[in-house]
């Protein structure tokens, strides 16, 4: 519970009469926000763009996947962790802890010999990771209201528009560097995080310092250690599904820890009730629930869709990092136009509900689209549906946390919204554990099916002929050899040329082009599928976000009333008494679909007249 006099000040900013920021102290506040996201979202779009740079120099490509989960299974896991304890002893603390743990993190990953050593350490940079995205969105829903979130928007979105510009570029520099200084180009990478760490930690310590006021609880050391039980060889199995056999006895081992650690954290969680790391009761919110179900689908579509956009770049259209993160660009034209229209219309008319249902329906032709393209689909053509998928996701990533943000107690925004962010990101982690398992389970089988189509056309034999009469190739060991097992399928090395392409994709660039499309179609097609499978997905989250209900968006913000009901708790007269002796008496109704979701009522608007009592030990 919240209780009195615990309101802990920070020197700085304080706030006006009516508990709410102004304009200036907002833009103090947003300066310190934007440096840790920047740090966030920039690293996410380096890596992503080096990634198959990054796995060709350590020999595992199609060890890729691990590299990608561990960052998102330790990043998913601490989040409502740093939520809930940022709720108990404020935000700053965490903040500060997260960046320092991902710019150590960041460090080690510049010392990594392989793919599997390198997933270690971005396991490490992801448990930093999961404090600043989600306690940035969990600050500002503490100090902007809803309704006019909208009005700042725009300069979260330069953060993310020009980490999305700039990582490209400065990954594709790094990744096409031999060395710099002695240190590989690619390590560069990781390590231009420390100094950008160190100017977001700077500006954090001076400008974020605003009121928390606290809740009383425990922290749920228990429920973080169940969930690490139930989630981890859940994801394992979802990213060595492929590999082991999904009745393999190591699956099966999987499966049977995960849901027994699923089903301790549900019943950790219940007997903790309001202290719970990730409280039941909100799932009785229907606003909540539907949210939270429908940003699970949203992040498997999209992380899983993604996550394999650069990949179809680099590998079938021989692109190098630095342009395959350029022609990404429509995408984040999309998410950005797409966020900044829907922003406006959200704060102009308070409607927020259809917005993510339309996102979801927009981003499922954008993934159906995409599911149409093969080796000889046109650039032009690919970056136009790439532009689609970004429009739909811009309609509904911003919404989907404001109405969670909304729909909740002012005291639980950052239980709340690391609640939501988790849900999101376990399924976008789950969803590129299996389409990378998907990718990479199907590429052999394709290629295998397109060689033995191009064997009968003769254009394999034509560029086989074209390769060894060229001089250039036998420079080349490894795109030579290929060239050779092929010249005799019957030897069966071919199998070790497969191998070679998944270990290491860039020598596909090398070959002639008549051996090197089958190559490529086999990657295009086996990625293809994956769309197919995110825009169902698309198609099932709209339907699921159909359901919601109506929705109202306050108009103050999170800390102004959760400072209002605090100090009414400390001095309460009249009704407040009575409501209060109803709440302890166990006698407070439970919220209707409607009270759950439309949240601006007067009588908490209205602080000169009605206050709504604090919850008592039991969270009523």
């Amino acid at each position: 519970m919240t209780t009195p006099g615990t309101a802990a000040t920070s020197t700085g900013a304080g706030t006006g009469e009516d508990g709410e920021f102004s304009h200036r102290q907002i833009l103090v506040i947003l300066a310190g926000l934007m440096s840790a996201m920047f740090l966030a979202s920039l690293d996410q779009t380096i890596v992503s763009t080096a990634i198959r740079t990054i796995a060709d120099d350590l020999q595992g490509l199609d060890a890729q996947a691990w590299v990608t989960t561990a960052y998102l299974m330790t990043s998913t896991i601490s989040t409502p962790l740093y939520g809930k304890l940022s709720d108990i002893y404020g935000r700053k603390p965490f903040f500060v802890i997260g960046i320092v743990i991902f710019v150590f993190g960041s460090l080690l990953c510049t010392l990594a010999d392989s793919m599997y050593t390198l997933a270690l350490y971005r396991g490490i940079q992801g448990l930093g990771a999961g404090a600043l995205m989600s306690l940035s969105l969990a600050i500002i829903g503490d100090i902007i209201p809803p309704r006019d979130r909208a009005k700042y928007q725009g300069y979260m979105l330069a953060v993310f528009a020009s980490s999305s510009v700039i990582g490209p570029v400065v990954g594709g520099f790094f990744a096409g560097v031999e060395t710099i200084f002695g240190i590989d180009g690619w390590r560069w990478i990781f390590l231009i995080n420390v100094p950008i760490g160190a100017v977001a930690l700077t500006l954090v310590m001076i400008t974020l310092n605003v009121k928390n006021v606290r809740v009383d609880h425990r922290v749920d050391w228990a429920g973080a250690a169940a969930i690490v039980v139930g989630l981890v060889p859940l994801l394992l199995v979802a990213e060595q599904g492929n590999t082991w056999g999904w009745g393999s006895p190591a699956a099966l081992a999987c499966y049977v820890v995960g849901l027994a650690g699923v089903g301790l954290f549900l019943i950790v969680e219940a007997r903790a009730g309001d202290q719970a790391l990730i409280p039941l009761r909100l799932f009785r919110d229907r606003t909540f629930a539907i949210v939270t179900a429908g940003g699970v689908i949203v992040g498997m579509a999209m992380f899983g869709g993604m996550m394999t956009l650069p990949l179809y770049m680099q590998i079938v259209h021989g692109a190098d990092p630095m342009e395959s993160g350029l022609m990404m660009l429509p995408l984040v034209a999309g998410m950005m136009g797409a966020s900044i229209v829907s922003g406006q219309l959200i704060s102009r008319t308070g409607r927020v509900r259809e917005f993510p249902i339309l996102g979801t329906a927009i981003s499922a032709v954008g993934l159906f689209l995409l599911w149409t393209i093969d080796a000889d689909t046109s650039l032009t053509l690919v970056m136009a549906y790439m532009l689609v998928l970004g429009i739909g996701l811009g309609n509904c990533m911003q919404p989907l946390t404001l109405i969670v943000q909304n729909a909740v107690s002012p005291r639980e925004i950052g239980v709340a919204t690391a609640s939501a962010t988790f849900f999101r990101q376990l399924g976008g982690t789950a969803g590129v554990a299996v389409f990378l398992s998907i990718l990479f389970s199907r590429v052999g089988g394709s290629i295998t099916n397109e060689l033995e189509l191009a064997t009968a056309d003769g254009s394999l034999a034509r560029g086989v002929q074209e390769g060894l009469a060229d001089p250039a190739l036998r420079a080349d060991p490894e795109a030579l050899g290929i060239v050779q097992a092929l010249a005799d399928p019957a030897s069966g090395a071919g199998a070790g040329a497969l191998e070679t392409v998944t270990k290491d994709s860039s020598v596909i660039n090398r070959l002639p082009e008549l051996i090197a499309h089958p190559f490529e179609q086999g990657y295009a097609l086996s990625m293809s599928e994956i769309y197919l499978v995110a825009g169902i997905l698309s198609v099932i989250a709209t339907v699921v976000l159909a359901f919601l209900p109506p929705i109202v968006l306050r108009t103050g913000s999170a800390q102004a009333e959760a400072a209002r009901e605090a100090a009414a708790a400390a001095a309460p007269t009249g009704t407040d008494v009575a409501a209060a002796e109803a709440a302890t008496a166990g006698d407070r109704p439970e919220r209707s679909d409607v009270t759950a979701t439309v949240t601006a009522e007067p009588e908490e608007t209205d602080t000169a007249t009605t206050t709504r009592p604090a919850p008592d030990e039991t969270g009523r």
